[in-house]
């Protein structure tokens, strides 16, 4: 006997899968204070797992290899604070100096756009480059260091449970949602592309931190260490933080020393980002991210939305987690599939030859 009760129809579907989503996405944002520091904390644990296993396996007691990697990951975070807070006061402390010429060279620009005839250049770049806001940017983040740290010490803390229930937590999703092996499997797909993705980007930021610290070492511009720095971090975020990684120190550099070694400092910056972003990291992920160029710049938008800071720099890993569970559903397949690279074109069907088609007549 039929059901009386008709199915819904795609649309209906698609409908119904949007407002799902929509909700989830507004509960997200209205608590992104706590899931954008708990999903930092995941993708911690997602990297630090593998060599707590390693660990394990060559018979290291498991609060020994905890320890060490507690360890590990307390004194990068206090090294990396120390650093930069330090080369932030001494850029606070030279300011007065930077100010000045900042001033002049403004005063200059001015100057030279007025003699081409662009009216009132002089006032506008003064409020372009106003001086004052560098040294409130300055003053807001060392405002902002204690509350970075504390963030940082919640973030640890949850890495150390998460990892305490790393060996039981296949185990538990098991038995809570009945995981068949196709789910096992897509689950294992999921925490295998996201450890490559950071342990890869991790490198690589490395790699173009270390590489712009010895071109600026080399070129004689100050706070080397603060701007290498600022590249790692960046470099995590897709399309805009190679431009945000650069324009600082180029500017910096104009003010500290002349015009041919900023146009080395921006050079050496395009050189590093093409040559490690654009031709050592696509072949060192293989087939690549398997999202597409639209749908990275469109989940950095979202994300940065809906978690803030945390989600910009997220917004790929959190993307390929979401297109793997959406393959996994009839209904969301679709959606995974237009957020995916672009298809191979469909082969053109052969044209009849000349002989047959005279046969056919």
């Amino acid at each position: 006997m039929k059901n009386a009760m008709p199915g819904f129809s795609p649309i209906a579907h698609a409908l119904i899968v949007a407002a799902a989503i929509a909700v989830v996405v507004a509960i997200v944002h209205a608590a992104a204070s706590v899931i954008a520091p708990m999903l930092l904390a995941a993708f911690i644990a997602v990297v630090a797992t593998p060599p707590l296993r390693w660990m394990k396996r060559k018979g290291v007691p498991k609060w020994i290899a905890l320890a060490v990697i507690v360890f590990v990951l307390l004194d990068v975070g206090s090294l990396f604070a120390l650093v930069t807070t330090g080369a932030l006061e001494g850029l606070r402390d030279g300011l007065p100096g930077y100010q000045e010429r900042l001033v002049l060279l403004t005063a200059e620009l001015g100057n030279w756009l007025e003699g081409y005839g662009i009216a009132n250049a002089s006032e506008a770049m003064a409020d372009i480059f106003d001086p004052a806001l560098a040294g409130q940017l300055i003053r807001l983040a060392l405002a902002n260091v204690s509350g970075t740290f504390g963030v940082g010490l919640l973030v640890l803390l949850a890495v150390v449970f998460m990892l305490l229930e790393a060996p039981s937590l296949s185990a538990k999703l098991k038995a809570a949602f009945h995981l068949t092996a196709a789910s096992e499997a897509r689950l294992a797909r999921v925490f295998s592309s996201i450890n490559r993705y950071m342990v890869i980007k991790s490198l690589t930021s490395l790699a173009t931190a270390l590489c712009i610290w010895g071109m600026l070492m080399m070129l004689g511009v100050d706070f080397a260490t603060l701007w290498a720095m600022l590249a790692f971090v960046l470099n995590f975020i897709p399309f805009v933080g190679v431009i945000l990684m650069m324009v600082p120190a180029v500017l910096f550099a104009l003010v500290q020393t002349d015009i041919q070694t900023t146009l080395l400092v921006a050079l050496g910056y395009l050189v590093i980002n093409t040559v490690i972003g654009s031709i050592l990291e696509p072949r060192i992920m293989g087939r690549g991210l398997g999202i597409s160029t639209l749908a990275v710049f469109l989940s950095l938008l979202c994300w940065g939305w809906v978690l803030g800071t945390i989600g910009v720099f997220l917004s790929v890993p959190l993307t390929m987690a979401l297109m793997i569970g959406l393959e996994a559903s009839p209904q969301t397949r679709p959606i995974a599939i237009l957020l995916g690279p672009p298809l191979a074109p469909e082969p053109e069907p052969k044209a009849e030859s000349g002989s047959s088609a005279q046969g056919e007549k």
